[in-house]
């Protein structure tokens, strides 16, 4: 029999637990198994130097609480954890210390692996991935290539923001005011190369199968909108000048049509330069210039001031074929709709702003339906309802909806427009100019050389040819073929971005610029001698990397097969697990992400690879856990706390506890370091309730159940109920209040049997598993407690023979009283009488009515 100090001794108890799980691989998944399975999964985190902060570990304790709880209801249990490893702190890091960002990212993933083993948490450590090691980055760069070679990748020129005085493109977050967060110097917006992913083909698929989506409402209506679909009509406008074609837009609201007095383009419009006529082209210019400074989030904010330039150039409104002055402003995006907009300021709150500005006429041409239709009705402008059309010719008098039906109708009929969806969702710009991500697998060649790779039919390629034009010359882009696989980043001079605005990797010229074999993916550098044979050309690796996204969208598929060198995962093992059960991570990860990974789902969905075409079926946020001061916490507010410390002072388990008390699991929470001290004691309570001085068990577990009171059985099977279905519905906060109960009634018990004692300890074991498998082991359970069987309850001990009733007095509370469960009204007004508390106030007055609720109220009326 092991011994023990007389108080909870955490620090050797800790330690010592987490060994023996690592040595026997406690928490390892079998590859498949007659159990039911049961796939638990983290979002994996980001490892920075910070390490861990007290609000990381909320979401990992509740998975591993529940996955505890699932292996101990006979489930076979996956629970697996990796690193989100990619990104740019790593090479910001790089940058500024000039070290290889692998070195810095993994003394992160070290530390964060210490932290998160340190809490006892019951991952499958045999299944950890990195998505910067190459076996796993391989596959990342193989599921591009299905997107290359099925024309859901291209190349296109996007604006970013570029930063001269550091040579780097900056993400958009990194931009204030249009400067850069890191040293405040000016940024402009450059156009450069980038990958582009047609997200967009899955976009009614990605809105549709949100209703089959075990997921909180919020975050549908996220998505929801991210999507953004919606039903209208394409217009055509046509231009004076007969050498362009017409300008195109979208509009929900084709009704509105004969009141589009102007039109604005997006300042990054092709039609810009050629519509601009001279008197106007400095003015433009100028504008040009001042809106490329400005954020995405800046130009389409609300509240500021509209600002815009007139082209010199007009449209012809294909409605009534009046000139209308074509406007160019920066709350119109080009990577939104057409990049253009048909201007009704009578119906549209900004379109009226911006008109009343630079005094264009505002049309009416909708009132409300309880106004006359002939336009006398005096209605307060912009009027954004619904109701019927004035001032638009024919179709005057008509409800908008059967005039937005036909005007959409005649337009087609003229050619000058249609009916069609547009989705605010917009193509994923894929592609990184950093140093730090995933080589994107594709070499770029001449036209000659493509044309002859794709006679000879040996490279799988897309339908269409994915090119861009660079000093005069057309590159075409050769996919490396799967078994080239995974294409390693070359080392590098300096983590800087080239002079143009490429990656680093530009500067590798000899990874670059090679003699390539493209059914092979061999290559050589071009300064070497040509290879022998015919099928060796010359080639251009691409430069851009992949965003941070891409490791992410598909990790979960992985975990369930990490080690496989032929696939992402064995058909066995994709058909074994499927899709998580649960996924739980935060809610800031609620659009992008999830958009990202369902998109990669469904194409590999699509390609046969996988048998369900949704990756997650139920997904849980957990609340945020602030600082002690109310904030979210941060380096910068001072005010982090590390579970480093907490768990050097208090233990591991009283963190856990902690965390899963302070609230409903997706509740926010203020960390409150006095709670802490009473999670801390109801452990130690534990403790001492069950093991005595001498450190064998304590005195009051007997084996002879008999000795047991049956007020303490009862409660320790309505505790069984209860913690079990709160731990099934992730309710941990009341899970841990109902063992307090317990143990509370535990403390004035002279007794407890032996058998209830482990069946307590088996309960709070998921909770505290390190006190929990210590208990055990004195109790004489079979190590490790996390393999037993969940206790059952007994039904029969549940049922209730007398109900608590509360009394009120004209509505105010004046007592309880307990009688039997099957009492009526007038035995439960006796028992009211029979209290003397209750009965004072009942001694004033006549009873004029009775309200009696079973196992709720008794309200007496008394006047």
């Amino acid at each position: 029999m092991a011994t023990h100090s007389k108080d909870y001794d955490f620090s050797s108890i800790e330690p010592r637990w987490q060994s023996f799980w690592a040595e026997n691989g406690s928490f390892r998944a079998e590859a498949s198994s007659p159990k039911p399975k049961y796939y638990v999964l983290d979002m994996f985190p980001y490892p920075s130097g910070a390490g861990l902060h007290i609000g990381h570990p909320e979401g990992y304790t509740a998975t591993d609480i529940l996955s505890r709880y699932k292996r101990a209801k006979g489930f076979n249990v996956l629970h697996p954890i990796g690193w989100d490893a990619f990104g740019l702190p790593a090479e910001q890091h790089a940058v500024k210390t000039g070290t290889h960002p692998a070195t810095n990212t993994q003394a992160n993933v070290d530390n964060f692996r210490r932290q998160i083993k340190a809490l006892g948490f019951s991952y499958d450590w045999d299944r950890e991935i990195n998505t910067t090691d190459p076996a796993y980055f391989r596959w990342t760069q193989w599921i591009f290539l299905q997107l290359f070679q099925r024309g859901l990748a291209y190349v296109d020129e996007r604006p970013v923001w570029w930063c001269p005085a550091l040579k780097t493109v900056l993400a958009n977050e990194e931009v204030v005011d249009g400067k850069s967060e890191r040293g405040n110097h000016p940024v402009e917006r450059r156009a450069l190369r980038q990958w582009v992913l047609k997200i967009t083909a899955y976009a009614d698929r990605l809105l549709k199968d949100l209703e089959g989506l075990d997921w909180p409402d919020s975050t549908k209506r996220m998505q929801e909108a991210w999507i953004g679909r919606s039903e209208g009509a394409e217009v055509r406008f046509g231009l004076e000048d007969p050498s362009l074609d017409d300008l195109v837009v979208f509009t929900t609201r084709p009704d509105t049509l004969f009141g589009a007095t102007f039109m604005v383009i997006a300042p990054e419009h092709p039609y810009v330069d050629k519509l601009t006529t001279p008197e106007q082209r400095d003015a433009v210019e100028t504008y040009r210039k001042q809106a490329a400074a400005k954020s995405d989030l800046e130009r389409t904010d609300l509240a500021k001031d509209k600002s815009g330039v007139f082209s010199g150039a007009f449209a012809i409104n294909p409605a009534n074929g009046q000139r209308v002055p074509i406007w160019i402003a920066d709350y119109v995006l080009m990577g939104y709709g057409t990049g253009a907009i048909m201007a009704v300021p009578a119906h549209d709150e900004r379109d009226f702003e911006f008109a009343e500005k630079y005094q264009i006429p505002v049309v009416q041409v909708i009132e409300p339906s309880d106004h006359s239709s002939n336009g006398s009705g005096k209605v307060e402008l912009p009027y954004t309802g619904d109701g019927v059309l004035v001032h638009s010719d024919d179709y005057s008098g008509l409800k908008w909806a059967e005039a937005k039906q036909k005007i959409t109708a005649d337009l087609a009929a003229r050619g000058k427009g249609k009916a069609t969806v547009n989705f605010k969702l917009r193509d994923w710009l894929f592609s990184r100019q950093r140093y730090w991500g995933e080589p994107i697998p594709i070499v770029w060649v001449n036209a000659a050389d493509y044309e002859a790779i794709k006679a000879a039919g040996e490279v799988q390629l897309p339908a269409e040819a994915i090119t861009y034009e660079a000093d005069g010359t057309t590159h075409y882009a050769l996919p490396v073929p799967a078994t080239a696989l995974p294409l390693e980043l070359p080392d590098v001079e300096s983590y800087l971005p080239s002079d143009n605005g490429e990656s680093p990797l530009a500067n590798a010229t000899a990874w670059v610029d090679i003699w390539y074999q493209p059914t092979t993916g061999a290559a050589v550098p071009a300064t070497e001698a040509q290879p022998e044979g015919e099928d060796w050309v010359r080639g251009r690796r691409e430069t851009n990397t992949m965003p941070q996204w891409a490791g992410s969208c598909w990790y979960y598929l992985r975990y369930l097969d990490p080690k496989n060198t032929e696939a992402i995962a064995s058909p066995e093992a994709l058909h074994y697990w499927r899709s998580p059960d649960l996924y739980v991570g935060g809610a800031e990860h609620a659009v992008l992400h999830l958009l990202y990974a369902r998109f990669w789902h469904k194409v590999l969905f699509d390609l046969g690879v996988l048998p369900e075409d949704e990756p997650f079926k139920r997904l849980f946020h957990q609340g945020i856990i602030l600082g002690e001061d109310g904030e979210k916490m941060s380096k910068s507010r001072g005010n982090v706390i590390s579970p480093d410390t907490i768990i050097a002072s208090h233990g591991a388990d009283t963190l856990r506890l902690y965390l899963m008390f302070l609230g409903p699991l997706e509740a926010m929470k203020p960390w409150n370091p006095r709670g802490i001290e009473g999670v801390h004691r109801f452990l130690l309570k534990v403790w001492r309730e069950f093991v005595g001085r001498d450190g064998e068990p304590a005195a009051k577990i007997v084996d002879d159940a008999s000795q047991e009171s049956a007020e303490l059985t009862k409660l320790l099977h309505e505790t069984i109920k209860k913690v079990g279905e709160d731990t099934e519905n992730l309710r941990f906060n009341t899970a841990i209040s109902q063992m307090m109960i317990f143990v509370n009634a535990l403390q004035k018990a002279p007794a407890i049997s032996a058998a209830s004692a482990r069946s307590f300890v088996q309960l709070l074991a998921p909770y505290a598993p390190h006190l929990g498998e210590e208990l055990w082991k004195l109790l004489g359970g079979a190590a490790p407690v996390q393999a037993a069987s969940w206790p059952d309850y007994d039904e029969a001990l549940l049922v209730t023979e007398t109900q608590k009733l509360v009394v009120q007095v004209n509505g105010k509370r004046r007592g309880e009283i307990v009688i039997a469960k099957d009492a009526d009204q007038d035995a439960a007004l006796a028992a009211a009488r029979e209290d003397d508390a209750i009965a004072s106030h009942l001694n004033a007055g006549e009873i004029r009515r009775v309200i009696y609720v079973p196992g709720r109220i008794l309200n007496i009326v008394v006047a």
